[in-house]
C-alpha cells in the first residue's frame, strides 16, 4: 500500500486513519509511528512539522491529535454531505447513470454515514414509479436500496434493448426491395396501357410517346423510316409538279375510262339468203 504525502489539503484525520492502516504491524511502537509519520508529509504540513518546539511531541497519539487540529479547516476543500445531497437523477439519466454518479461522490466522502447516504440517494431520485416503489418498500440499508436498484437497471436496459431492435426492424420494413419495384414498374406499365386504350388519342397528343420518339430519333433508330417516308413525299411533289407543267403546255389530256368488254356475240345480219 502507497500513501500519498499530505500537503495540507484535505481531510487530515482520513490521513492519519491511512497512515494507522499502512503501519499495521507497528501500531504498538510508538517511536517508529512518530519516526516514519513526517515522511508522508509535504508542503505546508512537512513545514508545520519542521516549526515544532523540540521535545513537544511525547506520543503518537498526541503527535496526530496536534496534527488534526491544525489542519481541520483544510477539510472544506473536500466534499461534504452538503454537495452529496445536490446531486439528483436527470429528466433522461438512466438509473444506472445516476447511481454511477452519486457514489463515485460518496466514495470522495470520509466516514459517510451509511443511513445519511442512504437518505440522500433516495431524495435524488426523479418522480416516477421507481421512486414511488422506494417510498413504499422503504428500505433501511443500503444493501436492501441496491436490490431494488438492480432490478430497475435491468428493466431500463431490457427496455432499451427493445427500444433499438424495433427501430432496426423499422428501418428494414423502409428499404425497398428490388421485387417490389418490379412489381411497381410493371403495374405502372398496365395502367398506362389501359388508359391509352381506354381514352383514346393522337401521338401527338401523347406526352410519354412524344418523348420515346425523341429518345429513338436522337440515338439513329429513325432514319430508316424518316428516310423512307421523305422519298415517298418527294415522288408525289415530283408527279404533281409533272402534271402541273402539263396543263400549262396544253398537253394534258384526262384519261379516258376505257369500258371493259365482259364477251363477245356473234350474230346474222340482212336476212335469209336467196
Amino acid at each position: 500500500m502507497t500513501l500519498t504525502p499530505y500537503k495540507g489539503i484535505g481531510d487530515p484525520k482520513v490521513h492519519v486513519t491511512k497512515f494507522e492502516s499502512m503501519m499495521y504491524l507497528n501500531s504498538d511502537c510508538d517511536p517508529i509511528l512518530c519516526r516514519s509519520f513526517p515522511t508522508f508529509l509535504d508542503g505546508a504540513a512537512l513545514l508545520w512539522f519542521s516549526n515544532l518546539p523540540a521535545g513537544s511531541i511525547t506520543s503518537f497519539d498526541e503527535f496526530t491529535k496536534m496534527f488534526i487540529n491544525h489542519f481541520a479547516a483544510s477539510k472544506i476543500y473536500v466534499r461534504d454531505l452538503d454537495y452529496l445531497s445536490t446531486i439528483k437523477q436527470g429528466s433522461h439519466e438512466s438509473f444506472k447513470d445516476y447511481m454511477t454518479r452519486f457514489t463515485t461522490a460518496a466514495m470522495k466522502i470520509p466516514d459517510l454515514n451509511p443511513e445519511v447516504q442512504l437518505h440522500a440517494i433516495k431524495s435524488g431520485l426523479r418522480p416516477g414509479k421507481f421512486q414511488e416503489a422506494i417510498a413504499v418498500a422503504k428500505p433501511k440499508t443500503l444493501e436492501e436500496f441496491r436490490d431494488k436498484a438492480t432490478g430497475q437497471i435491468e428493466i431500463e436496459e431490457l427496455r432499451e434493448t427493445r427500444r433499438s431492435e424495433k427501430l432496426s426492424s423499422r428501418k428494414d420494413d423502409d428499404k425497398p426491395s428490388s421485387k417490389s419495384g418490379n412489381v411497381s414498374r410493371s403495374k405502372v406499365r398496365r395502367q398506362r396501357k389501359a388508359f391509352h386504350q381506354k381514352f383514346g388519342h393522337t401521338t401527338d397528343e401523347c406526352v410519354v410517346a412524344k418523348d420515346l420518339l425523341e429518345r429513338l430519333a436522337r440515338q439513329g433508330l429513325l432514319d430508316k423510316y424518316i428516310g423512307s417516308r421523305s422519298q415517298k413525299e418527294t415522288a408525289d411533289t415530283s408527279k404533281s409538279k409533272c402534271s402541273s407543267d402539263r396543263r400549262d403546255k396544253g398537253t394534258w389530256r384526262d384519261p379516258v375510262e376505257t369500258p371493259t368488254s365482259k364477251g363477245v356475240i356473234n350474230y346474222i345480219s340482212g336476212g335469209f339468203a336467196r
